[in-house]
């Protein structure tokens, strides 16, 4: 009984050290740009000048804006190209199905360093260039293997036997994917739509190599900025990011369930 309550103790004492070394950083992080001092010096001074510089810093606004934007086109372009590979992977049979699922693991493998030096150089080889545009197809080729990975290990727990009895009923094969396979796999189309945002929003590597001068992420801008400087508005930007991304999980785990539950 001794020994039982020790290993207790001992578990619950690894969780609260485990959650403080993951949010204890985010939190003073948050505390310190509400802090007068830019060079965090004690004792605590309030204040919110920080975010007023934060919205006349237009550098760092505007690379905000392009990270949103791309990972938002990269979440729909990845999601629907993704599951409708995962759907055509599961249903048909063709030569070259291994290899093709085997190859979708090395790019989550890879070094993302070495993946954009790669994307730099063949985008300027094929006359892309830099830009957005090579950002966001760059994005767009890391996020696919994540959802297709996803969306296929919940389309295995899918009984093919409901397509075939609603086949029967008279559905066509619109109706069949559209009323029956896909509310099962919604489960996983979300989570992979989940996993492409946070690939293309927090992404750096290929960010870097393919951005340009007025034309970077937030990632890259923040980096550039800690090499000229740190500022207090970099902890603004971060923390209205967090509380954000925060409040749409909780949203989302209070009025929808992965079970299909409202």
């Amino acid at each position: 009984m001794a020994t039982t309550r020790i290993l207790e103790w001992l578990g619950r004492f690894y969780i609260v050290l485990l959650l403080a070394f993951l949010y204890l950083p985010i939190i003073i992080m948050a505390l310190m740009s509400f802090n007068t001092s830019p060079f965090y010096q004690l004792p605590f001074e309030w204040t919110t000048d920080w975010y007023a510089s934060l919205w006349q810093n237009d550098q760092l606004i505007a690379a905000t804006w392009n990270s949103i934007e791309i990972a938002v086109i990269t979440t729909i372009v990845s999601t629907v190209l993704g599951s409708a590979a995962s759907l055509a992977l599961y249903r048909y049979e063709f030569r070259g199905k291994k290899l093709l699922q085997a190859l979708l693991f090395p790019p989550i493998a890879i070094p993302w360093l070495i993946t954009g030096t790669a994307m730099l150089i063949f985008f300027f080889g094929i006359g892309i260039g830099r830009g957005l545009v090579a950002i966001l197809l760059g994005h767009v080729a890391l996020a696919l293997p994540y959802v297709i990975v996803v969306v296929s290990a919940r389309l295995r727990t899918f009984a093919p036997e409901l397509e075939e009895a609603a086949r029967s009923l008279g559905a066509n094969q619109w109706q069949v994917t559209n009323r029956v396979t896909l509310p099962w796999i919604m489960p996983g189309v979300i989570a992979g739509g989940l996993f492409a945002f946070a690939v293309s929003f927090d992404q750096f590597v290929v960010s870097y190599f393919l951005s340009t001068p007025g034309q970077t992420t937030l990632p890259v801008e923040i980096y550039a900025a800690i090499r000229k400087g740190f500022t207090p508005e970099i902890n603004a930007v971060s923390t209205i990011i967090i509380v954000v991304s925060m409040a749409l999980m909780l949203l989302t785990a209070r009025f929808f369930k992965f079970g299909g539950e409202k």
